[in-house]
């Protein structure tokens, strides 16, 4: 319980936290960050870290000059194409090692046809839009792979989200981040953030249980 509490305040004060971390650790804070959103996109057993408030903190930083926007803005540009790229060949390695039997109740090969054959037709839009969803950005990269979704295309629909996602949300912090409103309610704004980046799994789950009522 403790640790979640920690992490709560964590993600809600990451203003607070990042001034600290710029301070403690310097240049060295470039290499942090490129390693939380290397992880966050890039290892399926660390979704739970900060993407879409961190990125934002990120652009207010760099506002006031505390980090440089034209260091930091490529340097998690790489690190989210680095880390789909590595999340999609894990599950390209692992998906035709446990997908091999047609009767197998949970790892059928026709699981596998039938996910490959989804990425192929819908796979593009699908990787651009999980950035903007947490937990799921960290999962549809691994299914493309597992799914076989064609490489190329994978590569470029990851170079398009990575843009739209880091270079939007950091410039938006950049830009909007030291207006006295956000400044004096930098919580609330991650909040909101963090609010708004959950509500197309929100919505999509409620829409599933009307269905299925």
């Amino acid at each position: 319980m403790e640790y979640v509490n920690w992490f709560v305040d964590l993600i809600l004060h990451l203003d607070v936290h990042l001034k600290d971390l710029i301070q403690t650790y310097g240049m060295w804070i470039y290499a942090i960050l490129f390693l939380v959103i290397y992880c966050e996109t890039g290892l399926v057993v660390t979704p739970f870290l900060p993407g879409d408030s961190l990125l934002f903190a990120v652009g207010t930083f760099a506002a006031s000059g505390a980090l440089d926007l034209m260091t930091i803005l490529p340097l998690l540009l790489l690190a989210s194409i680095s880390g789909d790229t590595t999340n999609y060949w894990v599950g390209a390695f692992i998906g035709p090692k446990v997908f091999t039997r047609q009767n197998s109740r949970i790892f059928r090969k026709d699981y596998l046809d039938r996910t490959h054959q989804f990425y192929e037709t819908y796979g593009g839009k699908t990787i651009m839009i999980a950035k903007f969803v947490p937990i799921v950005r960290t999962f549809a990269p691994f299914v493309a792979g597992v799914g076989a979704m064609t490489y190329r295309k994978f590569f470029l629909f990851n170079i398009a989200g990575a843009l739209i996602w880091v270079g939007g949300l950091i410039l938006t912090g950049y830009w909007f981040g030291n207006l006295p409103f956000v400044k004096n309610n930098f919580s609330l704004v991650i909040g909101m953030i963090i609010l708004i980046s959950l509500l197309p799994g929100i919505i999509e789950y409620l829409r599933h249980r009307s269905k299925k009522a």
